[in-house]
């Protein structure tokens, strides 16, 4: 029985590796042309107590080397820690305020995830002030954003003729806790979402990165704006979701130099941002949820467990070790880590798999989706899909 499993187990990673859109492959960003006329932007940022990043989020997207017109919008969401002040003085010391619009948030209504309400007033404010703007910026208050990454974007989305352009930013891997769990983060962010089929019009896989997403005015006006993914707890996979059942054309990379400014010290928080929205990636499914423990189970933990224990099945169970490792390695690689650490994939697998069983487990206490003090996992996530 251990031999006919482990013989599945090895052809299910030898078919992930080389017909899942080679998800593991890390793609370099490529350069495209500039074009004729660099469009005007609004970078767009909902922020609830931020004091800790907002100033730098600011300073960065103004002192950004984009051609075109450049503004900022920033939504102060009921913060208490002086988060708006910080991003005024933060304007101030560019001489900048210009280009600057800080506005507070109205209270929240019902049906709206808080970052979804923040965000939209920040997209109203922007279609009232800046008119002619073509391309909207949704990115987070703890972002630092590299001087060249915008017009990298905006040069993309012309070229490739796209309607949506994310970013997956760097994370923080100062710490212990970091390095140990967050190249795994994206690894299987990009195993659920491979890339490369994200940008394909011919599949349905839409996803996005809440931290960097480029999108043009008329496509979100198509899908109705953030009002049709108003409930929606992961808002970027949401998002690309409605626009590429609106037939728009996407694009996710990982980003050579903007990264987050958000440090996860302890083991603790990162468990924390796993079980946030883990069972909401799941649809609230038990069923889905049991077969992501198996799945898991199967494809990750069994693989050196039966290795160790010896008998007929360990030299299949040690070849789907290795295959997994390799898969690892590109993501080592993207965050400058050993290559040593691949075969530590499979513990870091039970990690996440515990984060998520603890995300149903909050979920039917009534406590899913805790994020800044706001319970918002409440109702299986929705997507407006297009009217025609």
């Amino acid at each position: 029985m251990m031999l006919a499993i482990m013989a599945i187990v090895c052809l299910a990673w030898v078919w992930l590796l080389f017909n899942r859109g080679m998800f593991w492959l890390v793609d370099p960003l490529k350069d495209d042309p500039a074009p004729a006329e660099w469009p005007e932007v609004v970078a767009i940022i909902p922020a609830r107590n931020e004091a800790a990043g907002i100033a730098e989020t600011v300073r960065s997207l103004l002192t950004q080397d984009y051609p075109g017109k450049l503004a900022v919008i920033v939504t102060d969401d009921h913060s208490d820690d002086g988060t708006a002040g910080i991003a005024y003085a933060a304007a101030l010391d560019l001489e900048a305020t210009d280009r600057v619009t800080i506005i507070a948030a109205p209270p929240l209504p019902p049906g709206w995830a808080g970052k979804m309400w923040a965000q939209q007033q920040g997209v109203t404010e922007a279609a009232l002030r800046h008119p002619g703007a073509a391309l909207f910026l949704l990115t987070d208050a703890d972002i630092h954003h590299a001087a060249g990454e915008l017009r990298r974007m905006v040069a993309r989305i012309n070229a490739d003729h796209l309607d949506l352009a994310s970013l997956m930013v760097r994370l923080s891997i100062a710490s212990f806790a970091e390095k140990a769990v967050i190249p795994a983060f994206i690894f299987f962010f990009r195993l659920l979402y491979p890339f490369r089929w994200v940008g394909d019009p011919a599949k349905s896989t839409a996803g996005a990165a809440g931290g960097y997403m480029l999108i043009r005015r008329t496509m979100l006006e198509r899908i109705g704006g953030l009002a049709a993914i108003r409930g929606a707890l992961i808002d970027d996979c949401s998002l690309a979701i409605a626009v590429k059942r609106a037939g728009g054309r996407l694009s996710l990379d990982l980003a050579a130099e903007t990264y987050s400014l958000r440090r996860y010290d302890r083991v603790g928080e990162l468990w924390m941002m796993i079980a946030r929205s883990a069972y909401t990636q799941l649809n609230y499914s038990p069923w889905l949820l049991a077969g992501t423990v198996l799945a898991m189970t199967l494809g990750f933990l069994l693989p050196p467990l039966a290795t160790f224990l010896g008998g007929d099945a360990a030299w299949l169970a040690a070849f789907a070790w290795i295959v997994l490792s390799i898969a690892y390695l590109p993501v080592l690689r993207y965050h400058q880590l050993p290559s040593w650490a691949a075969p530590s994939l499979p513990l870091v697998a039970l990690f996440y798999l515990g984060a998520t069983v603890d995300s149903a487990r909050r979920h039917w206490l009534g406590r899913g989706g805790q994020w800044k003090g706001r319970v918002q996992a409440a109702a299986p996530l929705s997507v407006t899909p297009e009217k025609k």
